[in-house]
């Protein structure tokens, strides 16, 4: 089983799940619909195309850092809501995560993991990461990110992100894991049919901790 690494590291990110009109939420750690549409759009799969085989591949996160959550307020005036009704001001709160760094791992075919591989180097749209605003720095492309070995195994052995910017940053006592399995804490990202559909269905994770480089235990 093969293993593509990606890098999803920039001064702002958002991974929302539970989202709904005025607020904005994020979780602490990439979210499988968020990583997918990354994907896709790497590859330049339009939103009403299907996308089961990007679904499919299991996905691992390895929190190099945490970041810190923060909230954008926003209000915008004149807003005329659907009914037709007279402008009034709208305010909206939008959380996100500054200065984090994940490493992400997505386990699954080969040759579909070669192609996307090779996208991430040269997108077709534009990638960022949760948000249109919050651009990725660095790329999400590693050059050494197709590994020749298991999730968990990978996302253990590979580097700390922040020390490959500068070697003088050590990495942290033990850094948190997040790894989709066969059970654990019920999260509702798994992508369910084309994005346009908006549909999501359940999937099961575990959370551990562990130092660099020591796989972690996953049922």
């Amino acid at each position: 089983m093969a293993t593509l690494l990606l890098r999803l590291q920039g001064p702002m990110q958002s991974w929302g799940t539970r989202s709904n009109f005025d607020r904005r939420d994020t979780g602490l750690e990439p979210s499988k619909s968020g990583v997918i549409g990354l994907v896709a759009a790497a590859l330049g799969i339009d939103r009403e195309h299907d996308i089961t085989d990007l679904a499919i591949l299991r996905m691992g996160v390895r929190v190099d850092r945490e970041g810190v959550l923060r909230c954008d307020y926003q209000t915008a005036r004149g807003v005329i809501n659907a009914e037709g009704r007279r402008p009034q001001n709208v305010q909206s709160w939008r959380y996100y995560l500054a200065d984090a760094a994940f490493l992400v791992g997505l386990e699954g075919n080969k040759e579909l993991l070669q192609k996307i591989h090779g996208a991430l180097l040269d997108p077709v749209w534009p990638l960022f990461l949760g948000r249109k605003s919050y651009a990725p720095s660095p790329p999400v492309y590693l050059p050494d990110g197709l590994r020749e070995e298991g999730l968990v195994e990978a996302l253990a052995r590979y580097p700390y992100l922040p020390s490959l910017l500068d070697p003088r940053v050590q990495p942290e006592r033990t850094l948190r894991y997040v790894i989709e399995a066969q059970e654990g804490r019920l999260v509702l990202d798994q992508p369910v049919g084309p994005f346009s559909k908006r549909r999501f269905g359940a999937r099961y994770t575990v959370s551990r901790s562990a130092r660099l480089g020591e796989v972690v235990d996953v049922p």
